[in-house]
């Protein structure tokens, strides 16, 4: 289009006005968004065009036109060098995305959807475009103790704070294991923590710190298949909170208890400044209930007006079909929030705990039933009934195992 405009209008227009300008602009608009090929096409029609107009205006013997003629060869070819560096600077930046993708895997690995019979969900929001991993962390083990989960955020950005998270999350591994209480897990952390600050010459040897909440769910059965018994899967959950964001229990009927710390603590990384026995608060962890862990990029997020981000007033009374649920609509409200963006990383984190008569396993599949299809009107005041009466149940699902569902 850029050549086609040019040559209209230096056919167009008296000698005097020459379209020179344009001509070498086409292959150099084309060198950062197109192949090295069409370049090289988009350069060749360029001279070609330039080569053409001499001859319609038979000016083959000026001395300006031939000049003009070979800067729109020379601006050519230099398009096609520009193109070739775009192009290995963007193999390069592919590489390195994919080498930054495998390190969060290998930092922050996905945990397991299910674990001891828990479900879980989890996410990583990056504030900066483009980033994989910061300062946030999250792990779930099942241990010989219970399921064991930490959640927390390491003061500071950069590859410091991606070695802190690695330092952490390596502890927890094999505290979680090894440790009989949560307390022990915790002041294991504290440890790894001050061996890696008095490793370190920089500030954060006395300033670098953590904080983090970590949760235990006891009675989690070994074998996921076997049949739980009452009160044997998770019937309480235990909290220990060093500065960190307070997680957020959410009841199948829409009720939400922020767990709050009976004594406030600071963050890991600080036993130096003051030092006490962690103690584990205790919650009851009924069936249907869903823990949700989150840092402070969540309740920091703000508006346009400067308003933070309340997730406890956003989720109280509503009712979500599962964890991955819960965090797909959270992300979305936060974003809808911030208008789109937020200014420090988030790490969400739900478990929970299957309802009554809901199998371990299970999958998702259409109920027709024996009367030919439903409406949906039907479905969605069935689903309204199965919630007793509050919107976010979903349709019926189907259980492996389920008798009563099979049947249908």
């Amino acid at each position: 289009m850029v050549i086609a405009g040019g040559v209209a209008y230096d056919v167009l227009t008296p000698p005097m006005y020459t379209a020179a300008p344009l001509l070498p602009a086409a292959p150099l608009i084309a060198a950062p968004f197109f192949s090295t090929r069409t370049t090289l096409l988009t350069g060749i029609a360029a001279v070609m065009a330039s080569t053409g107009l001499l001859f319609f205006h038979k000016q083959t013997n000026s001395v300006v036109s031939l000049t003009e003629t070979l800067t729109v060869a020379t601006v050519s070819a230099l398009a096609v060098l520009i193109n070739r560096v775009i192009q290995r600077s963007g193999e390069r930046l592919a590489s390195a995305r994919v080498v930054a993708e495998a390190a969060q895997r290998a930092v922050l690995p996905e945990p397991e959807d299910r674990i001891r019979g828990l479900r879980i969900a989890a996410r990583y929001e990056a504030a900066q475009a483009g980033a994989f991993i910061g300062g946030d962390l999250f792990a779930v083990q099942g241990t010989p103790h219970g399921v064991r989960v930490v959640v927390g955020d390491v003061r500071g950005k950069g590859m410091d704070a991606v070695e802190a998270v690695a330092v952490v999350i390596g502890a927890f591994r094999e505290a979680a294991e090894q440790e009989a209480t949560l307390a022990g897990v915790a002041a294991r952390l504290e440890r790894a923590l001050a061996r890696e600050g008095e490793r370190r010459d920089d500030l954060d040897v006395f300033e670098g710190f953590t904080t983090a909440v970590l949760a235990e769910f006891p009675g989690a059965p070994a074998d996921p298949a076997r049949p739980r018994g009452p009160g044997e899967c998770a019937g309480l959950v235990r909290v220990i909170n060093r500065g960190h964001p307070e997680p957020l229990l959410l009841y199948a009927d829409g009720a939400l208890l922020p767990l709050r710390p009976s004594v406030p603590a600071l963050p890991l990384g600080l036993g130096d400044v003051a030092a006490w026995p962690d103690r584990a608060d205790e919650t009851p962890y009924p069936p249907g209930a869903t823990l949700l862990f989150y840092t402070d990029g969540l309740s920091e997020a703000r508006d346009a007006h400067g308003v933070f981000y309340d997730p406890a007033e956003r989720l109280a009374g509503r009712i979500f079909p599962g964890p991955e649920e819960l965090l797909d609509a959270l992300v979305a409200d936060v974003r809808r929030h911030t208008g789109g963006g937020t200014t420090d990383d988030m790490a969400l984190l739900a478990v929970a705990r299957p309802g009554v008569g809901e199998p371990v396993r299970r999958r998702t599949m259409p109920v027709v039933p024996a009367d030919g299809p439903k409406t949906h009107e039907t479905h969605e005041a069935d689903a309204v009934r199965g919630a007793g009466g509050l919107p976010g149940a979903g349709r019926p699902e189907v259980g492996e195992g389920d008798q009563g569902d099979d049947r249908a």
